[in-house]
């Protein structure tokens, strides 16, 4: 009998997993995205876009489109979608596995002022920054907003929401992966003496890492939320292993 795997996605790695999961016999792959993205990477299966609703919304999909499996490879900070995918399927019995990719480490030579939130990345560069690169994405703009002795270099994937300005900036609009020579040419052309960034792991976006090391820039590196209680494997091959034993 055909059984159904419902993979919240978003990631590259959410990508690799649809495609791999859709050659095996006798398993209907469904892809969730959360919609935040215009032009998401169209993984191999089925796919919806759009929240569910909370807990509530989530439990009601996975009876009504009768899920046997669900695996939660979102975003490291994707917190709220990760801790109400664990709660359904205790909820609902249903096996539930993350795939989560290692964070990044400090390796010799980079200069990390760790942070725990957003909040406290903007007063860390309040005490110190004058030509920031802000590579958080557009969720979470709003918490340096009010900086306005700093000048902001943001990219993100699509344009931040109406009504956040930034009057000392400029804004990149791109989607990795990206590269180290590019990368170190844009710290050195813009003249960057801080970085922000999200500690999301994966080679995607780790070149910016790289070449603050090189040049010897700080980034305050804003840390992961916790993530909950389950099963965790670290790559693709991993889920699919875990796949493959439910199976069976």
């Amino acid at each position: 009998m055909k059984k159904r795997l419902l993979i919240l996605g978003g990631t590259g790695d959410a990508t690799q997993l649809a495609a791999r999961a859709s050659q095996i016999p006798n398993l209907e792959v469904i892809s969730s995205l959360a919609g935040r993205t215009k032009q998401p990477s169209t993984p191999t299966g089925t796919l919806r876009i759009g929240g569910f609703g909370g807990v509530s919304g989530l439990g009601e999909y996975l009876t009504d489109r009768a899920i046997d499996l669900l695996i939660d490879a979102t975003h490291p900070f994707a917190a709220q979608i990760s801790m109400n995918a664990a709660t359904a399927a205790a909820e609902f019995q249903l096996p539930h596995l993350m795939l989560v990719r290692p964070a990044w480490t400090q390796v010799q030579g980079d200069r990390w002022i760790e942070v725990e939130n957003h909040q406290e990345a903007a007063t860390a560069l309040s005490e110190r920054s004058q030509r920031v690169f802000l590579t958080i994405g557009r969720q979470e703009l709003t918490a340096f907003s009010s900086l306005d002795s700093i000048w902001f270099l943001i990219r993100a994937i699509d344009p931040p929401a109406l009504g956040i300005l930034y009057p000392n900036s400029k804004l990149i609009l791109e989607k990795g992966p990206f590269f180290l020579e590019n990368e170190r040419e844009l710290l050195i052309e813009h003249q960057i003496d801080t970085i922000v960034s999200k500690n999301s792991g994966g080679d995607a976006t780790y070149a910016k890492i790289v070449a603050a090391r090189e040049l010897g820039i700080p980034v305050v590196m804003v840390n992961r939320p916790p993530i909950p209680d389950g099963e965790v494997v670290t790559d693709v091959e991993g889920a699919i292993a875990w796949l493959m034993k439910h199976l069976n």
